[in-house]
């Protein structure tokens, strides 16, 4: 069978790329009204929130998009939605076939870098804007020395406000969608103190009419790859500037703290509550924790992808002992949505062979990952006398790894060097390591226990390997269970 001609991407194609049997926008984007602005415009926006509001749309709702690019390199983004009328492609990849549909909630994108003109001002002080919403990233939350020459982010958006003020257009929910502890405290803390860097009074307005609810977000969405370009174009002819790949999966939990109305997020699959915290939580420490748990250990076996991984029965012993042993007793339960459960989705979405996901993209920055996602559980289970085996011999994992990789292979750490300096010296002397202060807590140096658990792992991944320092936590683990 032939391939189609290919189609570029475009409002005059999508009645010839539905006969392809590609699902397209059924409602008329020309009456979508831009009551959202999206600052960051990524992979994960465009396969989370917009499909949220593209699906809404579907059902009859008008709220539509506008992107904002704050950075230089947002232009190749502004470029790529421009040539195709702001139209992308979500290609969702499980365990069968890819699955593609042309998405078209975003009707806008403008680029407004620090210095090159400033239409954020005009974007966020429109009366049609209702959210104010945001993929920055956590360094994107990075508070300003007050020397910079360059506003940050949130300083251009601060200004913008100050405009909302002044033309009396009043309240604007600001929607924080980074993956990031308590994101929308962390959107109201560095928006107030950007307010305040600029108008002493302008943080009083900002409490009186804007809102900053806290969300969980999760969806698996790899860096779209040349194959993905020629799959899409092969499969179904529609030549794509930049589609975007996820796994089927996704969850939004959010809080209902709308300052300016709302669209029914339920009804596109949205968990609206007052519970978040407990949803982070779920998340932070199983989910997350197992990603970094399974990375440096997967890269020292030298395993490329993350359903590799999985499908080496002693990794996945290894992460269902850290789920259901470790991190899965740490955690409220949330009525109708059990730990067990949530702890199941995370091995059965890791197995999925279709996302690809490299076990490298895993292994950046455990410097910043591991005080949040599980040095916690790790305290925890120390207070109850709990296992902390499998985390140990995580974190014994991620040294060896910043020692024994060439620091040219290694991924990116922000911490500047400083683990790895710990790392070398834990080569000699394993609990060094544990004198990395910035992501090991006093509690943790000075426990025997701890640091027991920790040279143990170490030992056993130089002698024996990393795949059976796994195993023998794992079966440590059991041990213990039937003592």
């Amino acid at each position: 069978m032939s391939s189609p001609p290919p189609l570029s991407l475009r409002d005059e194609h999508l009645a010839e790329i539905a006969l392809r049997g590609v699902p397209v926008p059924l409602y008329h984007r020309s009456a979508l009204q831009p009551r959202i602005v999206h600052v960051g415009v990524g992979g994960f926006h465009r396969a989370h929130f917009a499909l949220y509001v593209h699906e809404l749309a579907s059902l009859g709702y008008d709220w539509g998009i506008v992107g904002l690019g704050l950075l230089d390199q947002d232009a190749r983004m502004a470029a790529a939605l421009a040539g195709q009328d702001h139209l992308y492609t979500l290609v969702e990849k499980g365990s069968g076939d890819p699955n593609a549909g042309v998405i078209g909630s975003i009707i806008g994108f403008v680029h407004a870098p620090a210095g090159h003109g400033d239409g954020v001002a005009e974007l966020v002080a429109a009366p049609t804007t209702s959210i104010l919403s945001l993929t920055v990233t956590e360094a994107g939350y990075a508070e300003s020395d007050g020397h910079d020459s360059v506003p940050n982010t949130f300083d251009r958006l601060a200004a913008a406000l100050a405009v909302r003020r002044e033309r009396g257009v009043g309240a604007l929910t600001v929607l924080s969608f980074d993956n990031i502890t308590g994101n929308g405290m962390a959107a109201r803390q560095a928006t107030m103190l950007a307010a305040a860097r600029l108008d002493a009074a302008l943080p009083a307005w900002i409490e009186e009419n804007c809102t900053f609810p806290n969300s969980m977000v999760d969806r698996i969405t790899p860096v779209t790859a040349d194959d993905d370009r020629q799959w899409l174009v092969q499969s179904t002819g529609i030549e794509d500037n930049w589609p975007v790949v996820a796994e089927p999966f996704r969850q939004w939990v959010v809080e209902d703290k709308f300052a300016a109305g709302r669209p029914p997020w339920e009804d596109a699959g949205a968990i609206v509550t007052d519970r978040v915290h407990d949803w982070e939580l779920y998340k932070l420490r199983m989910l997350n924790a197992a990603h970094s748990c399974m990375a440096y250990l997967s890269a020292l076996a030298a395993i490329t992808f993350v359903h590799e991984a999985m499908a080496e029965p002693v990794v996945r012993g290894f992460l269902e002992a850290l789920l259901y042993r470790e991190a899965l007793p740490t955690l409220t339960a949330i009525p109708g949505h059990p730990r067990e459960e949530y702890a199941a989705s995370v091995l059965d979405r890791f197995a999925n062979p279709g996302v690809q996901d490299q076990i490298a993209r895993l292994c950046i920055d455990g410097s910043a990952k591991f005080p949040t996602f599980l040095i916690p559980t790790v305290m925890r289970q120390l207070e109850m006398d709990g296992p902390i085996d499998s985390a140990a011999t995580a974190l014994a994992g991620w040294a060896r790894y910043l020692s024994a990789f060439d620091p040219s292979d290694q991924a990116f750490d922000a911490s500047g060097g400083t683990a790895r300096q710990h790392a070398l010296a834990a080569a000699a002397d394993p609990p060094a390591f544990l004198e990395y202060a910035a992501v090991f807590p006093p509690e943790l140096r000075s426990s025997e226990r701890f640091r027991s658990a920790f040279s143990e792992g170490y030992r056993q991944i130089v002698e024996q390997g990393p795949l059976a320092a796994m195993a023998q936590a794992t079966e440590r683990e059991r041990a213990g269970d039937v003592q």
